[in-house]
């Protein structure tokens, strides 16, 4: 017994020893990263290189909001994101309640088309989805950036994987008391599914925040440029400045960092449940 105890014992110390160690190495190039932006020129290009900053300044940081509207950029990035992600909470979360707990003709055949269409390539369908949003004059809107990632259908897969374990009768004693169907879905049914929301809310918040190749197609000004593209037009025009390209880059990823780290609980929690009730 104390020798597969002390066995045991060997085998976690090894695995937490690895798991620290790989979990380092992932996180040193985006430690690197913010305290680049810090550094300046001359100290970003020294060698050996050096990797605390000498002084910790925000003049990186002034300097590129100064350079580019960059402000301009994270509004618009904030107002689609948000936009985009509400809406496919909804659609998703409302979706997955009809295929989940609706019997209707043809149930089966659409949820199984929908998840043939997750296989299709996002760039097989951009020509088609350029020449709609152009005959319905939306190119260089927001409506453009944000129609297109307000419905997922990996979402809508994850509801009804949730939804369907789901009680029927729960739903149908909810019934008995006179709720309306709205009233299921908004008392009973997000209530039980808040996890999986969540880590979708994150997937999807990542998903339209990092969009660049749609954005870049249909937005042609700085009104309703995004944060990936203004990073793009800051390296094409300050492509020399090494420490202006981090800063820029940094200051897109760090929403999504502080995103993960409110919600990283319920995201941690919808993943792991998301294996089990597959």
């Amino acid at each position: 017994m104390r020798s597969k105890r002390k066995t045991n014992i060997i085998v976690y110390s090894i695995s937490y020893t690895l798991l620290i160690a790989f979990s380092i190495i992932m996180i040193m190039p985006f430690v690197w990263m913010i305290l680049s932006t810090f550094k300046d020129q001359s100290e970003l290009m020294r060698f050996p290189p050096k990797f605390l900053p000498d002084k910790f300044s925000l003049k990186n940081y002034v300097e590129v909001f100064s350079s580019v509207p960059f402000l301009r950029y994270y509004l618009n990035s904030i107002l689609i994101t948000t936009v985009a992600v509400t809406l496919t909470l909804l659609t998703s979360s409302l979706a997955g309640f009809a295929f989940a707990k609706y019997k209707f003709r043809g149930r089966n055949v659409i949820f199984k088309t929908l998840l043939g269409a997750m296989m299709i390539p996002f760039p097989v369908t951009i020509i088609p989805l350029y020449i709609m949003i152009y005959n319905l004059g939306l190119v260089d809107t927001y409506l453009a950036l944000i129609v297109t990632g307000s419905v997922s259908i990996f979402g809508i897969f994850l509801m009804r994987q949730f939804i369907v374990t789901i009680p029927d009768d729960l739903i149908d004693a909810a019934r008995i008391d006179r709720c309306s169907e709205f009233q299921i879905f908004r008392i009973i049914v997000i209530p039980n599914i808040r996890a999986p929301l969540s880590a979708l809310a994150i997937f999807s918040f990542m998903g339209t925040w990092n969009a660049f190749l749609w954005p870049l197609l249909v937005v042609n000004n700085d009104e309703h440029r995004t944060v990936q593209l203004g990073v793009q037009y800051f390296t094409q025009r300050y492509g020399d400045l090494m420490h202006l390209q981090i800063t820029a880059a940094a200051m897109a990823v760090i929403p999504i960092v502080v995103l993960y780290l409110l919600l990283q609980k319920q995201f941690i929690e919808g993943i792991t449940m998301t294996g089990l009730k597959g």
